[in-house]
């Protein structure tokens, strides 16, 4: 690497170290990568695989992030279950950055219990029950 300094480059440098979490730069490259995210669900939308949920006529809700947790919001079938892991795998691959699988949750509200259970087996993420807590918060 090297850096820019009044536009001229210094000389280039090994990076030996990642980023720390408490470095304020950690941040600011979570957000950069959760907005990659984002973009993916976007683009699933766009090409007619993955659908938000549709709150009012106006108001669709597909994914919302806060901090480290992504919720990611949809009705309860098939094709919609395949681009969620569609998007996830996407995301491992351009970002080269994996899912915890072993803290992912799936939540059915008013889903049959059958599909859920097939759901979180393709998925590979636990079933959470109808309260669970979300921020700290149960919802």
């Amino acid at each position: 690497m090297f850096v820019l300094v009044y536009g001229s480059p210094t000389k280039e440098f090994t990076v030996e170290r990642g980023l720390w979490k408490s470095d304020p730069l950690s941040l600011f490259l979570f957000v950069l990568v959760t907005e990659g995210l984002t973009v993916l669900v976007k683009k699933a939308i766009k090409i007619g695989e993955y659908e938000g949920f549709l709150i009012s006529d106006k108001c669709m809700v597909d994914i919302l992030q806060f901090a480290d947790d992504t919720l990611l919001i949809g009705e309860g079938n098939w094709k919609q279950i395949w681009a969620i892991k569609t998007v996830l795998k996407a995301f491992e691959m351009v970002f080269g950055l994996g899912i915890n699988y072993h803290k992912s949750k799936l939540i059915g509200i008013n889903i049959n219990n059958n599909l859920l259970v097939a759901a979180s087996s393709l998925l590979s993420f636990k079933v959470e029950g109808k309260e669970f807590m979300f921020l700290g918060i149960l919802v």
